[in-house]
């Protein structure tokens, strides 16, 4: 397969009948707001939503300012009928249709046990300290309501007294915020990092004092008792509604852990917001993934535990020192960092190749050592006994991934005995198991980051896999999002996560998209895969920038053009004398990052892929988003490249079944940044002239909210300098 480097790099289309054939004529989509599945609302629940959503009705009544729309109650009947039916439905909500309130309502009123999961822990926050109350009020029903996630965000008592006293920290702020968690420990009673404002949500000393699912002590530990991540998981068990997010979804139901594998049995209602994440997030959970860090990990907690417990039984620095060198050679091995290697091009690349496999093999044989070593001393103490389980399993990690044959068996769940969460349920059955079908349905590939490797083994197609994890129990699964379907179609949304493509729903936004909005495409830029182009987008940009004041969205394909551009627009803002604030991703937190820009109303945001979704701005700070390339998947992608061979073996077009599909939904996830309200007014130019110049460019732009559209900078100017003389008028003030 020939290797590209470029997502611009892809193949003409239009030189390829079947890509041709596929494109222009794509399956029939549903129309829009009608539903094709066969569960139906119950008329007594039909009647029951139109009086909750009616303009008089009961969400009218309890919360001040809601407004009926027609999208949101048809969702409402679509959920009802699932939930009725046990079924599945994909609903694609356009923004602002309200789709959080019309799952909502019925989840609460028919739902049984719900688990509402999120693509976010932003939104999950929002759902949970928002949404959720004001819906439960206005509707007055008795339902209780836990909130639940990964173990990262809660503080560890075990961990947090050891980094005490251990007092080995990399820097005086690191010493002051552990001084702040400590305080914390003392008054919070759910222990979530999040509602510590005070440490940085990314400061390295929260790796210190919370818990993985390796190094979690569980019922032997001697804080037990008092377990932040047991009482949620209680409270989650006895709630009839738990938010979770995707992560945690899939993490503790595919890799047996407790919590969600003790949930899942008992819910009757499942309902996946922000869907469009699903296909990843699974595909990284079913696959096996090997990292270096955790190598490292087990050697430093080795180490710790050794000393602790039987200082004087042997030399423990000595014992783990060939495995941190080993490990640390395996880095070494590669040259570059943010790299996807398949395994093929390691093996036909002997640079790499060599060195690579030669450090593999010392690793194993490091890592083999080490096992033997600390199997003689586990007896010694709880925690030795926890770290020699999780060198085995780490082994047999690293021998599954070189044996592409054989399927990693991970360890059964753990009684309280043996040092597990919790001890297993007599009446709840045995959770879902990772998949063990390994072998030609999977990619070996690797990743390498600046300072980590991680082994990964992916399925290339997760359906199977998910299609038995929805198997057994009868219950409702709805997914839903605002970008789901490629016009209407759910063909490839549906065929990657098993569902039948039929049970779906479009509704449309209440938005006035043709006077809300300009969709702008440049003339006269070079192709986007031209060494010059993200010069010539900066050049199309400064103009527009200029007319609006700032309040713009550069929103890049890669960190390369991220970096890029915005160097040019320091100094073009320099030589032409705009005082606008430049955000570069990187410079701090998204979350910070967005913050400053909603505060100073006049930035320019400068972002990647983080910044492309999940992120709302409402009102005046931001008025133009500038996309620079339409988003294609790089080809040479180690799972991309596997399945796009798969597609082309069975005679069909990897282009038109699966890349120009993605890049559909990933560019309406962008575009969403826009128009997020009735009042917004704004601009979205895309930068890539393919949208207008290649016959799949029409499919791409008719899935797009349907903006006037125009090439003309003059217009753009003129509309973008309009918003800003209304934007002076409105902050006049008036007359009496």
């Amino acid at each position: 397969m020939t290797t590209v480097t470029d997502p611009t790099d892809l193949p003409e289309p239009d030189a390829d009948t079947a890509i041709d054939a596929a494109v222009d004529n794509p399956a029939p989509a549903p129309a829009q707001a009608e539903l094709v599945p066969a569960s139906a609302v119950p008329a007594d629940h039909a009647s029951e939503l139109a009086r909750i959503f009616a303009d008089t009705g009961t969400l009218a009544q309890g919360i001040p300012g809601y407004r009926p729309r027609a999208s949101q109650q048809k969702m409402a009947e679509a959920v009802a009928g699932a939930i009725e039916a046990s079924d599945t439905v994909i609903v694609e909500a356009g923004t602002g249709t309200g789709k959080t309130f019309a799952y909502l309502v019925p989840a609460m009123l028919w739902g049984g046990k719900v688990i509402l999961s999120t693509g976010t822990k932003n939104l999950q926050d929002q759902l949970f300290l928002r949404d959720i109350p004001t819906v439960r009020r206005a509707l007055n029903v008795p339902i209780s309501v836990s909130l639940l996630k990964g173990r990262a965000n809660y503080l560890c008592h075990y961990h947090l007294e050891r980094a005490e006293a251990n007092g080995r920290l990399a820097s005086k702020q690191d010493a002051a915020w552990l001084r702040e968690i400590a305080r914390f420990a003392k008054v919070t009673s759910s222990g979530d990092k999040a509602e510590l404002a005070a440490v940085p949500e990314n400061a390295p000393v929260w790796q210190m004092v919370t818990s993985t699912r390796d190094n979690c002590l569980g019922s032997e530990c001697p804080n037990y008792k008092d377990c932040f991540v047991m009482r949620a998981r209680k409270e989650a068990q006895q709630a009839d509604l738990v938010v979770v997010n995707h992560h945690l979804f899939f993490a503790d139901v595919v890799l047996r852990d407790t919590g969600m594998a003790e949930l899942l049995p008992a819910a009757n209602t499942i309902i996946f917001d922000e869907a469009h994440q699903l296909p990843d997030t699974a595909t990284l959970f079913f696959g096996e993934t090997l990292s270096t860090s955790q190598l490292l990990e087990i050697c430093r907690d080795t180490v710790a535990e050794g000393l602790s417990h039987a200082r004087d039984a042997v030399d423990w620095v000595g014992i783990a020192a060939p495995l941190e060198r080993a490990t640390r050679d395996l880095r070494l091995a590669f040259s570059k960092d943010n790299a996807r290697l398949a395994l093929g091009q390691i093996e036909a690349d002997r640079r790499i190749g060599e060195p690579f496999f030669d450090t593999l093999d010392a690793l194993e044989e490091a890592l083999s050592t080490f096992v033997e070593h600390l199997e003689s001393q586990a007896e010694r103490a709880e925690t030795l006994q926890q770290c020699h389980r999780r060198a085995v399993e780490l082994q047999q990690r690293l021998e599954a991934w070189r044996d592409e044959g054989k399927a990693f068996e991970a360890p059964a769940p753990q009684t309280p005995d043996s040092g597990g969460d919790a001890a297993p349920q007599a009446d709840v059955p045995p959770p879902p198991t990772a998949p063990a079908q390994f072998g030609p349905d999977t990619v070996r590939w690797v990743e390498v980051f600046s300072h980590t490797v991680q082994l990964h083994r992916t399925p290339l197609s997760i359906a199977p896999i998910f299609t038995r994890q929805r198997e057994g129990h009868p219950r409702a699964w709805v997914f839903t999002s605002a970008t789901l379907s490629v016009k209407g179609n759910f063909t490839h949304y549906a065929a990657q996560l098993g569902l039948n493509k039929d049970n779906s729903l479009t509704l449309p936004s209440p938005f006035d998209y043709g006077k809300q909005g300009l969709l702008y495409v440049p003339r006269d830029m070079p192709p986007p895969n031209s060494p010059q182009f993200t010069d010539a987008v900066v050049q199309a940009a400064l103009p527009l920038i200029e007319a609006a004041g700032g309040r713009t969205f550069l929103l890049c394909t890669t960190l390369r053009a991220v970096q890029r551009a915005s160097d040019l627009l320091y100094d073009a803002f320099a030589e032409r004398g705009l005082e606008l604030p430049l955000l570069v991703q990187g410079q701090a937190s998204r979350t910070e990052l967005l913050d400053r820009f909603r505060e100073l109303g006049n930035a320019v945001l400068v972002g990647s892929q983080s910044f492309w979704e999940g992120v709302d701005v409402r009102g005046e700070a931001l008025s133009l988003v500038i996309i620079d390339k339409l988003p294609f998947a790089p080809p040479d992608d180690p799972v991309l490249a596997a399945r796009m061979e798969v597609l082309q073996k069975k005679g069909l077009s990897p282009f038109a079944v699966h890349q120009l599909p993605h890049a559909v939904i990933t560019l309406k996830q962008g575009a969403g940044r826009l128009i997020r309200s009735e009042s917004d007014r704004g601009v979205l130019a895309i930068c890539d002239t393919r949208l207008v110049e290649k016959p799949y460019g029409r499919q791409i732009w008719q899935s797009l909210p349907p903006f006037t559209r125009t090439r003309e900078a003059p217009t753009v100017v003129r509309f973008l300098e309009s918003l800003r003389e209304r934007k002076k008028d409105e902050a006049q003030p008036q007359p009496d």
